[in-house]
Parts: C-alpha cells; sequence; structure tokens
C-alpha cells in the first residue's frame, strides 16, 4: 500500500448500527458525532478509500466486527440542524453547520469477531489508541502496521 495510507477505527453501538446492518445497506451516512476531536478527523483527514475498523462498542464483549470504507469525505450532518433528531445542536446554521460526517462503507465481516480484551492482550498492537485506558474516542486513526494485525486477528478461523 501507498505510504500515504490512512487507517481509522469507528465505533458504533451494534443494537444502533451493526456490521450486518452496514453489509445490509452497503452505504450510511456516519452522523451524529458530537466531539470535536472526532469531527476534525473526519473533516480534515479522512478520504475516500480509506480504510476502516469497525468497532462494535457498548457491546458485550466490545471489538472490532469488521472492515469498512470511506466512500464519500466530509460534508455537513444535516442531524445537527433538525430539531427532531437526538443529535441536535442548535447553534449548527446552514452558514455554520458545526458537525461533519463521512459515508461509510460495508467492505468485509470478521470470520472471527476481535474482542477488546485480545486487542490489549495482543502484544502486536501495544500502543493502539483504542486499547488505551480511558479512551472513548468514535473515531481515531489507527496505525497501518495495527490494522493489518487487527484484520490477521479477525480473518483467522475458529
Amino acid at each position: 500500500m501507498a505510504a500515504n495510507r490512512r487507517c481509522w477505527l469507528m465505533k458504533s453501538e451494534p443494537d444502533v448500527f451493526s456490521i450486518e446492518d452496514l453489509r445490509r445497506d452497503e452505504t450510511t451516512p456516519w452522523d451524529g458525532v458530537r466531539n470535536y476531536k472526532a469531527r476534525n478527523f473526519m473533516r480534515d483527514d479522512m478520504r475516500v478509500g480509506d480504510e476502516i475498523l469497525y468497532y462494535h462498542s457498548n457491546a458485550k464483549p466490545p471489538g472490532v466486527a469488521g472492515l469498512a470504507k470511506v466512500v464519500r469525505e466530509a460534508y455537513p450532518d444535516a442531524t445537527a440542524q433538525d430539531a427532531k433528531s437526538k443529535y441536535h445542536d442548535p447553534k449548527a446554521t446552514p452558514d455554520n453547520p458545526i458537525w461533519m460526517m463521512v459515508d461509510v462503507g460495508f467492505v468485509e465481516e470478521f470470520a472471527h469477531f476481535v474482542s477488546l480484551e485480545e486487542l490489549k492482550s495482543e502484544p502486536k498492537l501495544e500502543g493502539m489508541m483504542v486499547t488505551r485506558r480511558g479512551m472513548r474516542l468514535s473515531v481515531q486513526p489507527v496505525e497501518p502496521k495495527h490494522f493489518d494485525q487487527v484484520c490477521k486477528m479477525g480473518r483467522k478461523k475458529g
């Protein structure tokens, strides 16, 4: 892969939108992100084709369920301006949308769900953001070497 390869981990609660939902729908807007750092990653750094570890959060156990990719670069998150949305932000306007989203597309569901416990116990994943205590960011960069290791772990059978 290219030297400028970008990889990400994006968290979704499986009861809200799981990897199975993404497979069914093929693509989805990644709306509702209300953390400035996560928004900035999507707005400033994500590019079409970037690879994504699809992480199920607030699950028992939490972990990586599969892969997705960025299929559309950042654009205003309309849920911020929708008064009926649980993601509404009254400060967001058409001239100053504040919140952004990207579209992601389904790539693969792993044969083996890679739990957070497995991620933390794999020495090759030392330093990976998601394994750090208190790391709750829903969109985070992943080093390509870590991305590749998680893919190996998820593609193993049994």
